[in-house]
């Protein structure tokens, strides 16, 4: 089975983005496809285990982990923002969950339950514990909504971009990020007490501020160039060299991951750039090559890491193993840089 076929014989997930960035697919088909992501596969699957209070939760990690990363693996998808089923679950989660806000801890609670003294242990958990069943019924407010982020910019880059893409830009969350773009013209969760700009910190945001510049244009004065300061950060790096000396900046951005969590690696900058509309150039041929370099005698990539421990529904692929996540991402990153390129393997 060529590449191709061995991609469109996938989840609907995977088929409709391949019908649409690597075929000459009919827009129809395109759309017809696409309709059944959220009701087949993968996303389907997200769907099913989403809870009433608009979580999505794992026993062992306190439930932001879950909820966003899960989320953002929706969104990965592609997943069709206006079908019902989809708009019930983020409008659950918008009505039903706000980030903490007392010091020194995040996490996700009911909107009813108010601000909560340092003194007491809490874990925002179903059913709770003591404590939280003293204090539900005390109803006062605090906290930002889902969608308004919490602390750290790598993870209010991706609230951002979910808020984006399932219709509810946030005006606020796009300033604080656009405020706290670092000299260089990156972003660092480690600001300030560090100046220098995080690879990883940097695509989290990047990609929030394109999704909220496309649902929203006009939302924040300053968006379109803090995203292009950002993104003139990872190219004079060539995507993954340190400017100083021109050495890899960390082995981890030559493995290709899916799904990559907060982790930044050169697919997942180069699939940003293709979404961008940007023209690759020569700060990213070198990245181009590793990606193509990578690519087996049958057409396909491999999973070379998943960070898929925080999400709440099986990612479905495992490291070491051919990918069509990784094959559908890096085929459309070589077709950006050579359309007529030949995405059929033996």
């Amino acid at each position: 089975m060529d590449t191709i076929s061995w991609l469109l014989d996938s989840d609907p997930a995977i088929s409709w983005q391949a019908m649409h960035d690597l075929t000459d697919a009919s827009q129809a088909a395109v759309t017809a496809m696409r309709a059944r992501v959220a009701h087949e596969g993968v996303a389907a699957g997200i769907l099913a285990t989403h809870a009433s209070d608009g979580s999505w939760r794992r026993d062992d990690a306190p439930v932001w982990l879950p909820t966003l990363f899960t989320l953002l693996f929706l969104r990965a998808t592609g997943v069709d923002p206006a079908d019902p089923v989809v708009e019930s679950a983020v409008a659950r989660l918008e009505a039903g969950l706000r980030w903490n806000d007392y010091p020194g801890y995040w996490d996700l609670r009911p909107p009813e339950f108010g601000p909560v003294p340092t003194d007491k242990p809490f874990w925002c958990k179903p059913g709770g514990n003591a404590y939280f069943e003293t204090m539900i019924n005390d109803v006062t407010f605090g906290g930002n909504p889902f969608f308004e982020g919490e602390e750290e910019p790598c993870i209010n880059g991706g609230v951002l971009a979910l808020g984006a893409y399932f219709g509810r830009p946030n005006e606020t969350l796009a300033r604080r990020l656009v405020s706290e773009q670092l000299d260089d013209g990156g972003w660092n969760c480690e600001a300030p007490r560090s100046t220098r700009s995080s690879f990883h910190t940097t695509i989290c945001v990047l990609e929030g501020l394109l999704e909220c510049e496309r649902a929203a244009p006009h939302i924040v004065p300053g968006i379109a160039a803090a995203r292009r300061r950002g993104e003139e950060y990872l190219l004079e790096r060539a995507l993954f060299r340190r400017l100083s000396t021109g050495e890899i900046a960390h082995p981890e951005f030559l493995q290709l991951a899916f799904p990559p969590r907060y982790h930044y690696d050169i697919l997942r900058a180069l699939d940003y750039f293709r979404n961008a509309g940007l023209k690759p150039d020569a700060r990213t041929e070198d990245a181009l090559r590793l990606v193509e370099s990578k690519r087996r005698a049958d057409g396909r990539w491999l999973l070379d890491a998943a960070y898929d421990e925080a999400l709440a529904f099986p990612f479905g692929e495992s490291v070491g193993h051919p990918s069509r996540w990784n094959t559908l991402r890096a085929l459309r990153v070589l077709r950006w840089r050579s359309p007529t390129i030949s995405s059929h393997g033996d």
